[in-house]
């Protein structure tokens, strides 16, 4: 006979740790965040016990079944149709009172009731609780709910046996709540009690900063121009190693071919562009991401994420778009299209549109090896001032950001800002081991994996058109100089220009397309000596203009084919994907043809 299946439904209000039980229970990895909207869809898990099959549904977080967003919806409409067998109301030691107007809610549900569901009150992050004070009466608060109430530490994995066994004992019983009838404020206060007046004080003083009205933004400031410096500054060693590794892969590669007699022009196109061009794009991008992320994951299990959104809001409010949406510009840093889908937490559909529209306006991890190059080879050399511009720089884009949001809700995408719930999440020490693994295998490898699959073919593509030679001239040669003229509109040539375009799969392969071009070598090359690549691009015509019009297009172009790719699943339109290209495309157009004016109207 078919084992019989059991449905828990884990309900609670977001940041309370439920993704953390749901993990511990389960033995699965989901992605949890010291923020609030990480889960915006259900997720579920099997955990088996005493024979049985428990199928676990980790319900997004919501503050009332009163629905106003999407994952008000979803939990909502998940326990009005009955499909939980047993449900565990999740809630926070620290704000118990909050947890059980959420719970009186899920009570009066007219499914719960009729099925006579069974209830079980989580009462996790006891151990933060007991931190600051505050002690709970779980046996006077079990008395009065009359149904199990077991206290926990998730994180640590504590007392999760006994919610387990809680389950158990529940799954296949009846609960009646006919007479029940409390009040949260009064259960609160008869089984809550505080040993420590000043409890949060601390995490006061310190909000008093880091949301402070100018010590908030120069906080944020300073971080941003931290992270790149150890990112710029810890990826050199690693990046040269892997280039070694890699490139000295190419001749034994090139052998293998060789000894399995592929032929000779299908060898080099394998191997000088399929392979180089993989080689060239993971030896560029893993290392800096590997720091990075892991830098971004650390604030992001701090609770710093949630203050940069509310020092953000006020901004975004201004250009009648949701504050949230300051979160998903910062997962853009990293990778585009994590933050087009990061976009899934803003509830408005107007909003979240304007979201994805305008998220490659802050440039991803790909971008920063150009801009660092063209950064040290004609403005500042040393690491710290290299730092220091590039953060300008993505100041600039979040500038751009908010300009391009404003106008798209006074144009294309006219509304009213929605109001959302932002909590600030008490401050807690990122776990380290959790950090790491979910910074390299849920951002780093999976980011990386995109980028090496559109790599290679693209590689194939970049060699055909420079050794391809119809008339004497390759067609790489043809497209750049069709391309000169407007290019030098923008400050730029045909070369760069070009280089752009196909460097669509990748951002990380628009330099090395460059300097191949300028060799005319039919195949991508590196010239790690500085003061050589500045003499090569020098004798090409590059001045400061062409470098400043370059980080600016490099800046403010087209997303990558990934981060297109992305648009397309998140919004279903293909109208929208080419919008969110066209955008940042005619503002970096504008930008770059009003340097190169400006500039040469001053040297003349």
């Amino acid at each position: 006979m078919e084992q019989e299946q059991i449905t828990v439904a884990l309900a609670g209000n977001p940041n309370v740790g439920k993704s953390t039980i749901f993990n511990g229970l389960t033995g699965l990895k989901q992605h949890t965040g010291n923020w609030a909207g990480v889960t915006v869809a259900p997720a579920a898990g099997i955990m088996k016990e005493g024979g049985r099959e428990f199928l676990l549904v980790d319900l997004p977080g919501t503050y009332s079944l009163e629905a106003r967003s999407r994952e008000e919806e979803a939990a909502r409409d998940f326990l009005s149709n009955g499909g939980a067998d047993v449900i565990v109301a999740v809630c926070d030691a620290t704000c118990l009172e909050r947890g059980l107007r959420l719970l009186k809610q899920i009570v009066a549900v007219d499914r719960v009731r009729e099925r006579g569901i069974p209830l079980i009150l989580c009462v996790n992050l006891c151990d933060e609780a007991g931190k600051k004070g505050i002690s709970i009466d779980f046996k006077l608060l079990e008395d009065v709910l009359q149904f199990p109430v077991v206290p926990c530490c998730a994180r640590s994995g504590k007392d999760l046996a006994a919610l387990n066994q809680a389950i158990c004992d529940s799954a296949g019983t009846s609960g009646c709540y006919d007479c029940l009838d409390f009040s949260p404020k009064q259960l609160a206060r008869e089984t809550v009690r505080y040993t420590r007046t000043d409890y949060r004080r601390r995490e006061e003083f310190i909000d008093r900063i880091v949301t402070g009205r100018f010590t908030g933004g120069l906080i944020m400031i300073l971080l941003l121009l931290g992270v790149f410096w150890l990112t710029m500054e810890g990826a050199n060693v690693p990046s040269r190693l892997l280039w070694d590794f890699l490139f000295s892969m190419e001749p034994r590669l090139s052998a293998m071919l060789t000894w399995l007699s592929v032929p000779d022009p299908l060898i080099r196109l394998l191997t000088d562009g399929a392979y180089r061009v993989l080689a060239w794009v993971v030896s560029v991008m893993l290392p800096p991401m590997a720091i990075f992320f892991p830098l971004f994951t650390l604030l992001e299990d701090l609770g710093y994420l949630p203050r940069v959104a509310f020092n953000m809001d006020r901004a975004f409010l201004r250009c009648r778009a949701c504050g949230k949406q300051c979160l998903t510009m910062a997962m853009g840093l990293g990778c585009n299209a994590a933050g087009v889908v990061g976009c899934r937490i803003i509830d408005s559909p107007r909003e979240r549109l304007i979201a994805i529209l305008t998220n490659s306006m802050v440039p991803c991890n790909g971008r920063f090896p150009t801009l660092i190059t063209l950064i040290t080879l004609f403005f500042l050399a040393d690491s710290f001032s290299s730092a220091l511009l590039l953060t300008v720089l993505i100041l600039l884009g979040v500038a751009a950001t908010l300009f391009c949001s404003w106008f798209l809700s006074m144009t294309l995408l006219k509304g009213v800002p929605s109001s959302f719930t932002l909590e600030l999440p008490p401050y807690r020490r990122p776990q380290l081991g959790r950090v790491v693994v979910r910074s390299v295998f849920d951002r780093t490898l999976f980011v990386l994996g995109r980028a090496a699959a559109v790599a290679a073919p693209a590689g194939v593509l970049i060699w055909l058109l420079a050794n391809l030679r119809p008339g004497g001239q390759s067609l790489l040669a043809s497209v750049t100089g069709v391309l000169d003229p407007f290019a030098r509109l923008l400050g730029l040539d045909g070369v760069i220009l070009t280089a752009f375009i196909l460097g669509f799969p990748a951002n990380e392969i628009i330099l090395p397309i460059i300097l191949m071009a300028y060799l005319q070598t039919g195949t991508l090359v590196e010239m790690t000596d500085p003061a050589a690549l500045f003499t090569l691009l020098t004798a090409n015509g590059w001045t400061g203009k062409t470098a400043l019009c370059m980080m600016l297009f490099c800046l403010f172009h087209w997303p990558c084919s990934t981060t297109c790719l992305t648009i397309r699943k998140e919004t279903g339109s293909w109208k929208w994907t080419a919008a969110a290209a066209a955008l940042p495309t005619a503002l970096g157009i504008l930008l770059c043809a009003a340097v190169n004016l400006i500039w040469t109207a001053l040297a003349g």
